[in-house]
């Protein structure tokens, strides 16, 4: 019989043949046999169809008086739903769940609908308080039914709650046990990967490179041996994708990401969505303005706000205002963790439209958050802003230290064009000390970040600021002296160097400007506005 060979395809994990042996006529197959149908598209990565077999097997099991079997499925459904992105019929899945649970004897599936209900909360509200009592009681009934997937969805709820009430060493201990009954089997692969997809989107959130790392390195142990159609493989790869676009390959990103993301749209919607926004904010620093805009609009139909990058895109074509005023909204409408990611952007253009007093509102928010979450990205972030406000009141000596500490955090996470941005700032600090040397050798690292990255619009940024003839600040400054007609001596006791520094900086002054003379030398000043 087709069912039996169907079976037997099923038990050996060839999930095409499952399909091939039961999709030509679903209308005669039982419940049993639809279900094999559904998780063999669901591990082939057609979620549409393992969704649309799942809405037939609900009505099947509805029909023959099934319940709690009928609760599972719509559990599995509410799930999937949400997943795939379509938070409404994913809350109406949830819904039916509701309904028939509340007239069926206590079980393990209400510790399921219990989990859903207290991580959709969280999520949203950034409220630890539910979560924690929802962990206590998904705990008891784990315990009470043998469950040890409830318990797994006990310890991540208890850690994520952890996390988002600032004591997040620990709730990270809580997260990582919760992954025991995972590895072992023990959870249902589902749910399994919505827990990992959750806590790498959390690490993301704190924008804690190293543990995204570590997680994003633990969800591929698990997925990949299970199935390369398997959804969670593509999720891998998205994941992987936004951790190289902040170690600086944006060829790779640009090669694969706006695949890997069309591949899991109707599979799952938010992270395709992420994906999208990663890729435009690759092509945005680029300077691929239109290729940038593209990519937040596809993230934009998946439900994803697109920001800060439609901002900043905003401000980098000139619209300061409509940056702002974008930027404005979208705070708005997010809870304390996920306005984290849109401050320091927030306070930079706050400072360029002449808004001083709501920047350094928007930097004191961030640097309270920095401390509530204690992550080194997000510290980095608070110490950036709270530079970029001293940068801007003419404190350059307050400023670096802040500096200093975000490029080693930077450094440590292998975040380049942060790193970039960091020495760019250490570069106008440094020579608003009068400490030209230094400056120039932190615009020197910038500018060779950059131009790995093809950062191309902050290469021209900082063309516009290069001196002339590509002399260093300090040989503009030996330049200008001999220009007057100083001599080497004095131009060393002018600059507090060496006689032999001021003719080492002639001899490459007189080669970058081709010239042979201190005569011609100081003509070429003249003539370039020195």
């Amino acid at each position: 019989m087709a069912t039996a060979a169907a079976r037997e395809a099923f038990d050996r994990h060839d999930w095409q043949a499952v399909v091939d042996t039961l999709d030509h006529d679903r209308s005669g197959l039982d419940t049993d046999d639809l279900a094999l149908l559904g998780e063999a598209a669901w591990w082939l990565g057609d979620s549409p169809m393992s969704m649309e077999v799942s809405e037939k097997i609900f009505q099947q099991l509805r029909a023959t008086g099934a319940e709690q079997q009928a609760a599972d499925r719509a559990l599995r459904l509410s799930l999937a739903w949400y997943t795939r992105g379509d938070l409404q019929v994913g809350a109406a899945w949830q819904a039916r769940a509701h309904r028939l649970l509340s007239g069926l004897p206590r079980s393990a599936l209400h510790g399921y609908l219990l989990y859903l209900d207290a991580a959709g909360d969280l999520d949203l509200t950034g409220d630890p308080a539910p979560a924690a009592s929802a962990a206590d009681e998904v705990s008891r009934l784990a315990e009470e039914f043998h469950d040890p997937a409830l318990g797994c969805f006990a310890l991540a709820l208890r850690g994520m709650a952890a996390v988002r009430g600032g004591e997040t060493s620990s709730g990270f201990a809580d997260l990582d046990e919760a992954m025991l009954p995972v590895l072992a089997g023990q959870v249902d692969p589902l749910w399994s990967g919505d827990i990992y997809c959750t806590v790498i989107h959390l690490c993301d959130d704190l924008a804690d490179l190293g543990r995204m790392r570590a997680w994003t390195d633990a969800l591929a142990r698990w997925a990949t041996p299970l199935s390369q159609t398997f959804m969670f493989t593509g999720v891998t790869r998205i994941h992987e994708l936004q951790l190289i676009a902040a170690e600086g390959d944006w060829d790779a990103v640009e090669r694969e990401l706006g695949d890997q993301s069309a591949n899991l749209v109707g599979a799952h919607g938010w992270l395709a969505g992420e994906g999208y926004y990663t890729l435009g904010e690759v092509r945005r620093l680029r300077g691929d303005a239109a290729g940038a805009r593209a990519a937040f609009a596809q993230a934009r139909a998946l439900a994803h706000d697109a920001q800060p990058g439609s901002a900043m895109l905003l401000r980098d074509e000139g619209d300061r205002d409509g940056a702002m005023n974008q930027l404005r909204v979208a705070l708005a409408d997010q809870n304390r963790l996920t306005r984290a990611r849109m401050l320091l952007p927030a306070v930079e253009l706050g400072l360029a439209a002449g808004e001083p007093a709501y920047a350094e509102a928007l930097a004191r928010e961030l640097a309270e958050t920095a401390a509530w979450y204690g992550t080194p990205g997000l510290q980095a972030r608070a110490d950036r802003a709270g530079a970029a406000l001293l940068l801007a009141r003419g404190e350059p000596a307050a400023a670096v230290p802040l500096l200093e500490r975000s490029a080693r955090v930077y450094r440590e996470q292998r975040y380049r064009h942060a790193s970039a941005i960091v020495h760019e700032q250490l570069a106008a600090a440094h020579h608003g000390l009068g400490d030209a040397d230094r400056a120039e050798a932190d615009e020197a690292t910038a500018v060779a970040i950059y131009t790995r990255l093809g950062a191309a619009p902050d290469l021209a940024r900082l063309r516009r600021h290069t001196r002339p003839g590509g002399l260093t600040e300090r040989e503009v400054e030996v330049l200008r002296l001999v220009a007057t007609g100083s001599s080497n001596q004095q131009v060393a006791t002018a600059l507090t160097i060496s006689g032999k520094t001021v003719s080492r900086h002639l001899a490459n002054i007189f080669t970058k400007i081709e010239v042979s003379s201190r005569t011609a030398a100081a003509a070429w000043a003249r003539q370039h506005g020195l």
